[in-house]
């Protein structure tokens, strides 16, 4: 599972054996530098860098290139280690021809991930301006256990001033052989590959299976969302796409100085589709004097206009949720300070009573009062300016990140490609009830989805009859897969339902009448049975083609495409094997395509016991009204989830799945 950091995060590592992955869009240099406990290095054959390139536990690259992997084997470290940290830095030679700043090239992406290439953590580099050295990741050792750390920290001064930072004496002689290494193999240095025109043609997706980022599960009785910090994975993501060349140079890592020959090279960005540098975000128009930016949609850091709002939204989420911490964090001490104030007035028996004391209650409360006041203004001129950017971003955002209401899905056409993520619905806190922000999640879908159809605790009090959340929690289904549908290519996901009793024909009439179903909905016992073989069949098939490294020789006419199984009323004509079958595939389903959407009330299912636990704690709870149980992981706010619902009388969800269904139609045989 993958998680993807922000600056200061941190995440476990399981594996002692990695590569760090680092992509850009121009070359640069990279070292690792080994730390004590105080992270002090104490000489120069404590850092491997390209002079240098091998140290015990160590490898990096011999020269300046736009994608570099360094392989790290902690257990080979010496004891007297207790850090490694991956350090990116600019060419400084002076025919180099490239940046003096990270302000003026793309973010770098760092991620930490196994020999086979399996992700543990990502981070992009973010908010650099004139350093032209970084410090990207740290791998830390923490009570024995290692753990890695984004770090982010920049220096103008380059290496030297980095160096001597973290202690190292020899620090500018070091960043000189650094230099002059690196301006030996200048000539040799990889360049970030140019953009290739479009064929016109769309790729198949094969059986690989899909990463598993990590966002990692909430913990009853709150979940955490996965999209962007829990609710949306922890960072800006970086993009997808293809990763950079394999290699046996040891530690499995790949020598882009020993890669050069034997035909052209793939240096393209990994995780993301699009290799030429990104173009820059639209600027906004200038503020008047004593007024806040106006904001622009768009405006963060991002290859394509769909990541830079995918990062935007993100933004807009944390900033929210770190204002409102600070409002509630300001009115807390207010509240504390009057009560500290009062029970000094009632301590001295003289104040107690008569004028005085009433005067003395009075400030308190006035100061009290005033405090409050102040931090409700700070906040609302935040608030106004994140509704504010969110009135402009709301109508820019593409179809996969928009409401049901929003004018772009009436222009909407079947992708392409696969979008980086998709709306879930919305979230807002009590402090800014008029402000919504989107929720999104990553895709592929990294775990499966439960629509609970149990009561709901709603903000407002209110009840809704269990009848009616049953219906409301199978629309919200229907809601989530005509969406998911939408934004994949045509063929590239296939949707099964099982509604074992048949209660949910109507709200699943959209799906069945547009065609858009793998197939007519499976009702009965024999129907649940026959739907699981199937897909834990298809599970194992491409579970052992992955293992022996025969992705290729799967059946012909093998459906490669994400496959979604929404199950609904469970347990309802579920017996002991089917019920194993499901755990099953929301365990492993995932990692090769097949995803669960349970819509259920956990109570039904409460004669399992604690059998089902692990089930419902690998889903993402989300509920068909609102419901304030989701938490961010800065400061645990309990957000309100409001579903994506379709409008009352709208057709677009119509609209929307009779042009998936031609598209299947005409990209079929």
């Amino acid at each position: 599972m993958t998680a993807e950091l922000v600056r200061g995060q941190n995440h476990p590592l399981s594996r002692s054996r990695l590569e760090i992955r680092v992509s850009a869009g121009t070359p640069i240099v990279t070292a690792a530098a080994l730390g004590d406990e105080t992270g002090r290095i104490h000489g120069v054959e404590w850092v491997a860098h390209p002079g240098a390139s091998n140290r015990p536990g160590l490898e990096v690259s011999r020269q300046a290139a736009a994608d570099h992997r360094l392989a790290v084997d902690l257990d080979a470290l010496a004891d007297t280690v207790h850090r490694v940290s991956v350090l990116l830095a600019l060419p400084a030679a002076a025919d180099s021809r490239g940046p003096a700043r990270f302000g003026a090239v793309a973010a770098p992406f760092v991620a930490v991930t196994g020999l086979d290439g399996t992700e543990v953590a990502s981070y992009t580099v973010t908010g650099l301006d004139a350093e032209s050295a970084v410090v990207a990741l740290e791998l830390y050792r923490r009570q024995g256990a290692w753990k890695v750390r984004a770090v982010g920290q920049g220096y103008a001064g380059g290496l030297a001033e980095l160096f001597t930072d973290q202690g190292l004496p020899q620090a500018r002689q070091l960043a000189g052989d650094i230099d002059e290494a690196v301006a030996r193999g200048l000539a040799r240095s990889v360049q970030a590959p140019p953009s290739r025109p479009s064929d016109g043609d769309r790729p198949r997706q094969t059986a690989a299976p899909a990463r598993r980022p990590d966002q990692g599960a909430g913990t009853a009785p709150q979940d955490t969302p996965d999209p962007v910090p829990p609710v949306y994975g922890g960072q800006p993501a970086g993009p997808r796409g293809q990763d950079g060349p394999q290699s046996a140079y040891p530690g499995g890592a790949a020598d882009p100085s020993t890669a050069t020959t034997g035909g052209p090279i793939d240096y393209s960005h990994p995780r993301r589709r699009n290799t030429a540098p990104p173009p820059l975000p639209p600027a906004a128009p200038p503020a008047r004097p004593g007024q806040p930016a106006r904001p622009v949609a768009g405006d963060a850091t991002g290859w394509s206009m769909d990541e830079r709002l995918y990062n935007q939204v993100w933004g807009m989420f944390e900033d929210l949720a770190r204002t409102t911490a600070a409002y509630r964090s300001a009115v807390d001490f207010a509240e504390s300070r009057m009560d500290k104030e009062l029970e000094q007035v009632l301590a001295d028996p003289r104040s107690r009573i008569g004028s005085q004391g009433d005067a003395a209650r009075e400030a308190a409360r006035a100061r009290q009062a005033q405090l409050v006041d102040q931090a409700r203004e700070a906040f609302d001129r935040d608030l106004a300016q994140l509704v504010a950017e969110a009135d402009v971003v709301e109508p820019a955002l593409p179809p996969a990140y928009a409401r049901w209401d929003n004018p772009v899905w009436h222009a909407y056409r079947v992708p392409m490609e696969i979008p980086m993520a998709l709306r879930l619905g919305d979230l807002r806190l009590p402090e800014a009830d008029r402000l919504r922000i989107p929720m999104l999640l990553r895709l592929p879908l990294e775990r499966g989805l439960w629509i609970d159809s149990g009561r709901a605790d709603a903000p407002d009090g209110s009840f809704t009859d269990p009848h009616d959340m049953r219906r409301l929690a199978m629309e919200t289904a229907v809601s989530h897969a005509a969406r998911l549908l939408a934004v994949h290519p045509a063929g590239e996901f296939t949707v099964h339902v099982i509604d074992a009793a048949g209660s949910g024909a109507q709200p699943l009439a959209p799906l069945t009448r547009a065609g858009v179903l793998a197939g007519p909905p499976a009702q009965g016992a024999a129907g649940v049975a026959e739907v699981l073989s199937r897909l834990t069949q298809r599970v194992d098939l491409v579970q052992m083609a992955l293992r022996g490294g025969a992705a290729d020789s799967l059946p012909p006419g093998f459906d490669t495409s994400q496959q979604l199984l929404i199950v609904n009323d469970f347990p309802h004509g579920f017996d002991d094997r089917a019920v194993n079958q499901l755990r099953y595939l929301a365990d492993e389903g995932p990692s090769v395509g097949v995803h669960l959407m349970m819509v259920a009330d956990r109570e039904e299912s409460a004669g399992y016991g604690p059998l089902l636990d692990p089930l419902w704690r690998a889903l993402l709870r989300l509920t068909p009204v609102a419901d304030s149980h989701l938490a961010d992981p800065w400061v645990g706010h309990a957000w309100t989830y409001e579903p994506p619902l379709v409008p009352p009388g709208s057709r677009i969800l119509q609209q929307v799945l009779t042009r998936v269904a031609e598209a299947r139609r005409a990209w079929g045989p």
